[in-house]
């Protein structure tokens, strides 16, 4: 925790290069390069960087500032806005200091999955100031993730190899994620390409489980669970025979958006009087909640089991269900206010394919958009291995 001895010691350091200081309010520019410099870590101090505003940049004084709750609700939004990927782990606090002002304090924890990009570029810290990462320095990022991994879609896959990649897929992919400024002046290898979006291991020469998910010519090989079984059935039980079933697999893409055109088929419009006399469509469920509820499945499923994402559409509900319950800190009092990313480098995809509007609030949108629709709350039942969201249709 940031105490005021230690703020005013990070405040009088002026050559440290944990510190970024500003006193404009409102450069999300600025604030975001220097959220992501600090996340990557590139000195590798291991230690969280700050980013003060209220400060002037080269005398270390206080400029005055008064900080509102919408500029503390605005920097904290930079975690959230899905610029910055990976997610960036940081807090935010104001500092009072009398007659001399107020202090907005972001503090930034160092990455685990370096590099981090804003805006499809790498920030680093070089001394006390910020600046775009070469390709080696990038390289070096590449290297410390690989000492860090914590996750499971971020390991190695060994029995894969980079001819198990479609390059096509990814390069459509790297075109959405890195600046055409950086593409424009790569000189990397394929592997080099691969590895600084966290889908090869440079160190193993070969592909991490997220290149085979996002990227991969049969994800389902290597991996058994990895694919969506979706199952329409007539009535209300599965006692009876389906009218639809399929088992979609493939990459991140394909699985998406077959599954989207599933929900398309199959969900049922109805004409109703609105306003005056005219009609309106209104679809037995808002296509927009089932697509979150089952990208949510997709980014946050456990993908070492080999239960696959189950889709059933009943006449009176659509169940969908992941193997894994709830991750790291959220529990069922902040499932709707609080995420942890089983899979970030799957969010981070989702997030630059649109699949993801905005980090922390799928389920708060799709609620919502199951209550304007005229449909009942989703209900969940969660345990430590399965997560299942029940839809259920709009009433007549």
């Amino acid at each position: 925790m940031l105490t005021r001895e230690k703020l005013e010691r990070l405040i009088a350091d002026m050559e440290s290069d944990r510190v970024e200081r500003t006193i404009s309010t409102d450069n999300t520019d600025k604030f975001s390069q220097a959220v992501c410099a600090f996340a990557n870590d590139y000195p590798n101090h291991r230690q969280p960087g700050y980013l003060l505003i209220g400060v002037k940049d080269k005398t270390g004084d206080l400029s005055g500032l008064n900080v509102t709750d919408q500029l503390l609700q605005n920097l904290g939004a930079l975690r959230s806005a899905g610029n910055i990927l990976p997610i960036p782990a940081l807090t935010v606090s104001r500092f009072d200091f009398g007659s001399f002002g107020q202090l907005a304090v972001v503090e930034v924890q160092p990455s685990d999955l370096p590099p981090v990009r804003y805006k499809g570029q790498v920030w680093i810290r070089v001394g006390p100031r910020k600046a775009v990462a070469s390709e080696q320095e990038e390289r070096i990022l590449s290297e410390k993730r690989a000492s860090l991994l914590t996750t499971f879609d971020t390991t190695p896959l060994r029995e894969a190899g980079i001819a198990d990649l479609s390059m096509r897929l990814f390069d459509e992919y790297r075109q959405q994620t890195i600046s055409a400024e950086v593409i424009a002046t790569n000189h990397r290898t394929t592997e080099e390409k691969l590895a600084s979006l966290r889908c090869f291991d440079l160190k193993a020469n070969v592909p991490t489980v997220a290149g085979i998910l996002l990227f991969g010519n049969d994800p389902r090989f290597f991996l058994p669970g990895a694919y969506v079984q979706f199952l329409k059935f007539p009535g209300t039980a599965m006692t009876e025979r389906p009218d639809d079933e399929l088992a979609v697999s493939g990459d991140l893409r394909t699985v998406i958006e077959t599954i989207r055109q599933k929900i398309v088929a199959h969900n049922t419009v109805a004409l109703q009087q609105g306003e005056g006399f005219r009609e309106k469509n209104v679809p037995d469920y808002p296509e927009w909640a089932l697509r979150e509820f089952f990208h949510n499945a997709v980014m946050h499923r456990n993908y070492q089991s080999t239960m696959p994402i189950r889709f059933y559409w009943f006449s009176d509900r659509i169940e969908i269900q992941n193997s894994g319950g709830l991750y790291g800190e959220v529990t069922r009092e902040t499932l709707e206010k609080q995420n942890s990313y089983r899979n970030p480098v799957l969010a981070e995809t989702m997030r630059s394919m649109d699949y993801v509007n905005r980090y922390g609030y799928g389920i708060q949108r799709a609620r919502s958009m199951l209550r304007d629709n005229g449909n009942p709350a989703p209900e969940f039942e969660i345990d430590d291995k399965v997560f299942l969201v029940i839809i259920r249709r709009r009433p007549e």
